[in-house]
């Protein structure tokens, strides 16, 4: 390892110890009346964060605005709370001269690619994300989905998101697993397989943004017996709405589950994201029968929308849909011989 390497890591480890982070995170004094009802199958109350990126070199900032974002939805009574993709994004302010780096004007000579960054300061990073996201959930007594962050495993960087539960314990991840071709050009690797996780707020699931855009993902995850389904995004393009349509709209029409949208906007390393966070539901089961049960009102600035939502409702609309029984078993049967085995 090279001396300013060297220097680097002993920086970050440095910055990002967890004796530092627990010295802030008492100084905030949180204090919040938990409640460990069992949750009504028929009101489960949610929220999607739309999240302003804004880089900083100082883990309490992060760990503060976080803090501020929970407990405003703590306080409109959300029990299931979804971050965005890259929710780790803001700490890249760690790395000097990151801002020349994403424009490729770095002195140094060597290239350095995205994946070759994140494992190097990845671990650092996470360890933040980690301990503030399980701190979050633990205090306010909520299920969170941290939104995913490129994560090391060995010799790849994966796109991991990370569900928590009410004790402040890492439930399970996903991994990305269709990636951009952006990311693929970073040197991140795929995941290979979908995850359904059972809570007491229903079976939950949560491929990562791009996932959304393929119609074979809601329906794996919906023969798995998902019943609400969370999409981290950061899309790195200009808003448009019916590009935006391609994804999780769409998805919870086809496959009759709930869905929640959490989006990363925002300027960053030279890319602007945008995208409106929002709670989507089948047509029969929204006020406007639109579809939609509630919807940030910008697509590039912080918000945080919630709603309610009704997995019995969800279960009567499924055994009584009048299109969900018009398939072909014999065609499904001749393409997909065993798709059940396929989706465990």
């Amino acid at each position: 390892m090279k001396i300013r390497e060297y220097l680097l890591h002993k920086y970050l480890a440095w910055r990002t110890r967890p004796a530092l982070l627990e010295r802030h995170w008492r100084s905030k004094k949180v204090r919040w009346r938990r409640t460990d009802e069992k949750p009504d199958r028929k009101k489960i109350p949610v929220g999607a964060v739309q999240l302003e990126v804004k880089l900083t070199d100082n883990a309490g900032e992060y760990m503060d605005e976080m803090c501020r974002i929970t407990n405003k939805a703590a306080r409109q009574g959300v029990r299931l709370l979804a971050f965005p993709e890259y929710s780790t994004f803001p700490l890249l302010g760690y790395i000097p001269g990151i801002e020349k780096l994403a424009e490729g004007t770095a002195t140094d000579n060597q290239e350095v690619s995205v994946a070759d960054l994140f494992r190097f300061a990845g671990p650092f990073f996470n360890r933040v994300a980690h301990f503030t996201f399980s701190k979050l959930a633990s205090t306010f007594g909520l299920y969170i989905m941290s939104g995913s962050m490129p994560y090391p495993v060995e010799d790849r960087v994966v796109n991991r998101a990370f569900l928590y539960g009410p004790d402040g314990q890492i439930l399970g991840h996903q991994d990305k697993v269709h990636l951009m071709p952006m990311e693929h050009a970073w040197g991140f690797s795929a995941g290979d397989a979908f995850n359904v996780f059972d809570t007491p707020l229903g079976k939950l699931a949560m491929p990562v943004c791009m996932d959304a855009t393929y119609f074979e993902t809601f329906r794996i995850l919906e023969r798995q017996g998902a019943e609400i389904v969370m999409v981290p995004i950061a899309n790195a393009e200009e808003y448009n709405y019916w590009l935006a349509l391609r994804g999780i709209w769409p998805r919870v029409q086809e496959s009759m589950v709930y869905g929640i949208k959490s989006a990363l906007v925002g300027q960053v390393l030279g890319h602007t994201l945008t995208g409106k966070a929002g709670i989507f539901a089948p047509l029969e089961l929204t006020p406007n029968q639109d579809g939609t049960l509630a919807e940030a009102k910008t697509f590039d600035s912080q918000e945080l929308v919630t709603a309610t939502l009704d997995l019995e409702a969800l279960h009567n609309l499924r055994a009584t849909h009048p299109y969900l029984g018009d398939q072909n078993p014999a065609l499904i049967a001749k393409y997909s011989p065993a798709p059940d085995s396929s989706m465990k």
